[in-house]
């Protein structure tokens, strides 16, 4: 009679948490598995973005390291060095952020300069002006459609910097696992 009383029951049976991999929700945070999941499509979508925007700005033939690259050369309308994109991009490799950094030379967005025995890339007009027109295209097509949503943009900060709070525990738990 129960297993009958189950199936006539309208309420669906919980799913559990959405995952790419069951066998990492398995231990004791599930939460954590979904939470990575969520980010991996997160990640990818951006990356998506970001590249279409700035096609749709023209410039189509950027990486989505590219534009974050520039963005952030752009930040402040100050110079930046190297070894400041990476750390405020958290990125390792910085020969990665250097060819980015030449590509975007090559396309005239960005300038290279010395500051004393360093080098410093900053933006150029053209890369001024390619950073407002992805800004005009992100009010129009993706904050438009997130306002429209009704998500309280505290909220949005506060996931923000939650994600802010794991990937330092993400980068600490990858030093441990660089030392085993």
């Amino acid at each position: 009679m129960t297993g009958r009383r189950r199936s006539q029951d309208p309420t669906p049976a919980p799913l559990g948490p959405i995952v790419s991999s069951g066998h990492l929700a398995s231990g004791a945070l599930p939460a954590l598995s979904e939470f990575e999941f969520a980010l991996s499509m997160t990640t990818h979508a951006f990356h998506r973005w970001m590249v279409r925007c700035m096609a749709a700005a023209g410039l189509p033939d950027l990486s989505p390291l590219d534009v974050l690259v520039l963005h952030n050369v752009n930040h402040r309308n100050r110079p930046k060095r190297l070894a400041d994109i990476c750390l405020v991009l958290n990125i390792e490799d910085t020969h990665v952020v250097a060819y980015a950094l030449k590509k975007l030379e090559r396309l005239k967005l960005v300038r290279s300069e010395r500051r004393g025995k360093e080098k410093a890339a900053a933006t150029t007009p053209a890369g001024v002006a390619a950073c407002r027109r992805y800004f005009e295209v992100r009010e129009e097509l993706l904050v438009k459609a997130v306002r429209g949503t009704g998500l309280d943009p505290r909220r949005l900060s506060e996931f923000a910097a939650s994600m802010r709070t794991l990937s330092g525990h993400y980068d600490q738990a990858a030093r441990a696992a660089a030392s085993l």
